[in-house]
């Protein structure tokens, strides 16, 4: 797992990323999120490869966790991925619901995720 430092003159962005699956649990979660907050980091992009497929289930509580730990410590989130192949309504209710915020960010690409942090 890398992080990769994306941070502007105004906010502090990290890309984590890996060849694997870096959360299948909650503790995955807080433990990045844990890594990133003591960095100083404000901004923290993960891809939808790295996260095991039952975060976007939303039946098992596991994306509920994990999002409540980001927002307890207002450390955004943004998830670059493909998410279209989950069938899930309720799935793209929240991501569309997600996305009018800015919390938590479903997008497609880097540039999408770096968009409104240009200078």
């Amino acid at each position: 797992m890398t992080f990769k430092d994306l941070s502007t003159s105004q906010i502090k962005i990290t890309e984590v990323s890996s060849d694997e699956i870096i959360i299948s649990s909650s503790e995955d979660g807080l433990k990045i999120l844990g890594n990133a907050w003591f960095q100083g980091y404000e901004v923290i992009i993960l891809y939808q490869k790295n996260i095991h497929p039952d975060f976007f289930d939303l039946k098992n509580g596991m994306a509920g966790e994990i999002l409540q730990k980001f927002s307890t410590y207002r450390i955004r989130l943004i998830i670059i991925g493909e998410f279209s192949e989950y069938k899930s309504q309720s799935l793209q209710d929240f991501i569309r619901e997600s996305n009018k915020g800015k919390q938590v960010n479903f997008v497609p690409n880097l540039e999408t995720a770096l968009q409104n942090f240009k200078e």
